[in-house]
Formats: C-alpha cells, sequence, structure tokens
C-alpha cells in the first residue's frame, strides 16, 4: 500500500500546502498535533503503525522528511527502521527517497536526510532558547511579573486553562514528567501542580 503523511502542530494550521498530488495512494493521513509527539503515538502515526506490522506498507510519501519525528535521532531512527523492511520512504521537498528506482540504497539521499533533519532540530531549539532570553530579560526590567499580587486562582480555573489541560491529557495517558515537559513544554514544578490540584478537584 502506497501512504501519503502529513502533519501541522494545530487544529488552526491549514494542511492543504502538504497535500497536492495524491493519485494513487490508498491512504492518506493527516496528524494535526505537535512534532514532539513520536510518529507511532499520533492518531494517524499509530494507523501507519499497524499498517507496518502487517507488512502491508510498501511505500510512504511525506511533504518533508522532519514529520517523521521529534528530533533528528527520532527521524533518523524511523527512516533507518523502515529502510531495513524494504519500504520505500520519499520526501518531496526537498526530494530525499531511502530507495532509488533500482531498488538500491540512494546514497546521496542519505547524507542529505541528516543534514535537513539537524537544521530543523537545531532551529527549534534556538526558538527555545529566545523564548527563555526574552521571560530572562523581562524579568530583569521588572515586566515578567505573572499574576498579580492579591488575584485568587481557584483550582477548577487553573485547571481548565488551555495548556494544563493539555498536561493533564498526558498525565492521564500515562506520560512521564520529563516527555511532557518536552511535548508542552513546560516545567515540572506546573506538571506536579496540574496533578496536585486535579486531584483536589476531582475529589
Amino acid at each position: 500500500m502506497k501512504v501519503f503523511y502529513s502533519r501541522t502542530s494545530t487544529t488552526e494550521q491549514n494542511p492543504e500546502r502538504q497535500l497536492q498530488n495524491l493519485e494513487g495512494f490508498d491512504y492518506v493521513f493527516v496528524d494535526q498535533c505537535s512534532g514532539t509527539i513520536p510518529l507511532y503515538e499520533r492518531p494517524k502515526g499509530s494507523q501507519i503503525k499497524k499498517l507496518i506490522d502487517q507488512g502491508k506498507l510498501v511505500h510512504l510519501e511525506l511533504h518533508d522528511i522532519t514529520r517523521l519525528g521529534r528530533s533528528t535521532l527520532d527521524c533518523l531512527s524511523v527512516y533507518k527502521e523502515l529502510t531495513e523492511k524494504g519500504i520505500r520512504i520519499v520526501s518531496r521537498n526537498p526530494y530525499i527517497r531511502n530507495i532509488d528506482d533500482n531498488g538500491k540504497p540512494d546514497s546521496f539521499s542519505e547524507c542529505l536526510i541528516s543534514l535537513i533533519v539537524s537544521l530543523g532540530t537545531y532551529e527549534r531549539q534556538l526558538t527555545l532558547e529566545r523564548q527563555k532570553e526574552g521571560i530572562k530579560i523581562r524579568k530583569e526590567k521588572g515586566l515578567y511579573t505573572g499574576r498579580q499580587v492579591g488575584t485568587i486562582e481557584t483550582p477548577e480555573k487553573f485547571i481548565s486553562k488551555p495548556k494544563n489541560k493539555k498536561i493533564l491529557s498526558y498525565l492521564n495517558k500515562g506520560y512521564s514528567y520529563n516527555d511532557i515537559s518536552s511535548i508542552i513544554p513546560c516545567s515540572k514544578t506546573t506538571i506536579v501542580r496540574v496533578k496536585k490540584l486535579s486531584q483536589m478537584v476531582l475529589n
């Protein structure tokens, strides 16, 4: 079976840009979730895993190779796994394939994939570092004040915040604190507080 896989980070993002020229595919899967979630743990990514386990997947095509994982290591791990199983991977932007038209490994693509995925991971780390630097500067200038003094925030209100709802959802799914802080991202202190206050609300 031939599968085309697309992912956007949020439901607000339109995946249409990635969904072009889809004739001949048996399935078109679209995930709308954070790229920090491993491929096989995503809703549609898990469907790809089923096809792999059933020996039905022969061709996986993507808009770009970074759709495969949350880091350089993840992308290369999935790429290697599928290559070893003889499953053809094709990335459109830029054009990369693990197996050429003669059924042999494409050596140029192997070099290129490592470079591209590394740059993608570096870009994300750079963004996070800039966010931290911005918060630090605002704190030093007294501009990052957090909640105002005297403001009362009930456990229900705290838990109902979108970010905290996501944290609680991952807690309920059994994710570790380290995994959640990487996916969201957030501090472990916040995760502990979400867990504690959610128990108070339920009780």
